[in-house]
């Protein structure tokens, strides 16, 4: 569950490598690949007014439709999102994947695989709409030891290169996860910091979850259903995802007291040994859907330091940031927002 939470920025970079296509000819072939993905869902997307109007849409989807219009018509009044067109038309995936996000770690420390780009500096991660693509590059990462990271984001954000659509899966979450994701994403289109990945996906983590929290109160108010259970699934996440920082921490300890006569077998059983605590001690957490998150937990087993990465790069910062907010914008999100923008662009 939490990585389709956990939403995705997905930077599309052909144009700028297009621009660089003599000196960066594999970039430019993933570019054009990568174009023509994004090409092909904003060319199939239609716009929500023709969905609406869709005898044969289902209507409890249709009213998810409309209350994206709300939420963004919000976070532009309310928060001061860049108003933008963004997630104005709908694209039907068929309940199936169309993009495959893949990053990747060093075995034996925390240092991110990254990718350069023209313009867009320095980042961890590439996005596959091709099946086959994502493989050869997983397989390729593998090859040459790194621990990999895959999976399918729920959203991305363009930056503006294109106008981002809703994708049809969107519109089964809740109420409080569609704002969580909307307004990440717009984020995202709002505030961007070269070749700071963790800074702007923390940023548009914290900036989705307060947007979602005061855009619930606005709507249905502080005791709906709406409101608290959004607040109530929160307590299960955050507990989750402060075990997994600390587990992070545990390991990143373990990898600077590794000898430099120990083999690489030897580092591998201290690792695997080391992550098969921490996956068990999840049994152990107060968390009211354990089970789900035990289950996603034993993906570190395959993902290993990948798996832990992620959470750094999206949830490590949110102290932070929340310190910030309350102290010294007296939890005014419109004017810390503000100031985020005066500050970094």
């Amino acid at each position: 569950m939490l990585k389709k939470i956990f939403k995705f920025s997905f930077e599309i970079v052909f144009l700028l490598i297009m621009l660089s296509s003599l000196i960066w000819n594999d970039m430019v072939i993933y570019g054009i690949s990568q174009g023509k993905g994004q090409l092909t869902i904003v060319w199939n997307s239609q716009p929500i007014e023709e969905i609406v109007q869709d005898a044969t849409f289902p209507d409890s989807l249709k009213q998810k439709l409309k209350l994206i219009i709300e939420i963004k018509k919000y976070a532009f009044d309310s928060i001061g999102i860049n108003e933008s067109d963004n997630y104005s038309t709908v694209y039907n995936q068929r309940n199936k994947p169309i993009l495959l996000t893949v990053s990747a770690c060093e075995p034996f420390s925390f240092k991110a695989k990254e990718w350069t780009f023209p313009f867009l500096g320095a980042v961890s991660y590439k996005g596959f709409f091709n099946k086959n693509e994502a493989t050869k590059e997983i397989l390729a990462l593998k090859g040459k030891g790194y621990d990999v990271d895959v999976y399918s984001p729920s959203g991305w954000s363009t930056l503006g290169w294109f106008k981002d659509p809703i994708l049809s899966n969107m519109l089964y979450k809740s109420e409080g996860q569609l704002a969580n994701l909307i307004i990440h994403e717009l984020t995202h289109g709002t505030i961007y910091v070269k070749n700071n990945v963790t800074f702007n996906e923390n940023l548009a983590n914290f900036i989705g979850d307060k947007g979602a929290e005061k855009f619930l109160i606005y709507k249905y108010g502080i005791n709906s259903k709406q409101y608290t259970d959004y607040e109530q699934s929160k307590k299960d996440e955050t507990c989750f995802k402060e075990y997994i920082l600390k587990g992070t921490e545990r390991l990143d300890s373990l990898y600077s007291t590794l000898f430099v006569t120990d083999t690489v077998e030897i580092k591998k059983q201290k690792k695997i040994k080391l992550i098969k605590e921490i996956v068990l001690g999840v049994n152990r957490l107060p968390l009211y859907k354990r089970k789900n998150y035990f289950n996603y937990s034993l993906q570190a087993f395959s993902e290993k330091n990948a798996f832990f990465m992620a959470f750094t790069r999206y949830d490590s910062q949110y102290e932070i940031f929340d310190k910030e907010y309350q102290k010294d914008h007296q939890s005014n999100l419109r004017n810390y927002l503000s100031f985020l923008k005066e500050k970094h662009l």
